[in-house]
C-alpha cells in the first residue's frame, strides 16, 4: 500500500479520535481527554514527529493530566462544599452512568438526583440532600466546562505548533 496512502488514514484516524475526545470530555462514559491525547500523538507519529516534537507533546501530556485532575476535583469539590456523604458522591457517579442511558436529560439530571438519593440514603433531610445534589451538579459542571477548555488548549498548541514546524 502506498505510504502516503496509510499516512493519510492515520491522519484520518487521529482525526476521528480527536472528535470522539472531545465530545467524551462532555459524555462521561468516553474517555474524551485520553482520546484526544492518543489522537494527537497518533497525527504526530504519522508524521514523523516532524511538527510535533518532545517537548509538544510534554505540554499535551501536561494539559491532559491537569484536565483529567480538574475533572475529578471538581465535582468532589462541589459536593464537600455543601457537605456531601460518600455516598452523595457514589450516588452522583451512578446517576450519571445511568444517566447516560436517558440521553442529554439523563446527563444534566443524573448527577444531581444521584446525588439527592445518595444523601437521602445517609439520612439527611430532603433539603440538605437537594443542596448537595445542586452543589454536586454546579461541581460537575464546572469541571466539564474546564475539561472542554482544556481539551480546546490542546488542540489550540497542536495546531500552532503543527503550523510553526
Amino acid at each position: 500500500m502506498n505510504s502516503a496512502i496509510l499516512q493519510t488514514g492515520y491522519f484520518v484516524i487521529a482525526g476521528i479520535l480527536i472528535l470522539v475526545g472531545i465530545a467524551g470530555a462532555v459524555v462521561p462514559i468516553l474517555p474524551g481527554v485520553p482520546l484526544v491525547f492518543g489522537g494527537m500523538l497518533l497525527a504526530a507519529w504519522a508524521d514523523g514527529f516532524q511538527h510535533i516534537g518532545a517537548f509538544t507533546l510534554i505540554v499535551l501530556g501536561i494539559l491532559a493530566a491537569l484536565a483529567l485532575l480538574v475533572d475529578f476535583v471538581a465535582g468532589v469539590l462541589g459536593a464537600k462544599r455543601v457537605g456531601a456523604s460518600t455516598r452523595a458522591l457514589w450516588g452522583a457517579s451512578i446517576g450519571m452512568l445511568v444517566g447516560f442511558f436517558f440521553g442529554l436529560p439523563g446527563l444534566l439530571l443524573g448527577p444531581f438526583l444521584g446525588a439527592v438519593a445518595g444523601e437521602l440514603s445517609a439520612g439527611k433531610k430532603l433539603d440538605h440532600a437537594t443542596r448537595v445534589g445542586i452543589g454536586t451538579w454546579i461541581g460537575l459542571l464546572f469541571g466539564t466546562l474546564a475539561k472542554l477548555a482544556l481539551c480546546f488548549t490542546m488542540l489550540g498548541v497542536f495546531a500552532l505548533a503543527f503550523l510553526i514546524a
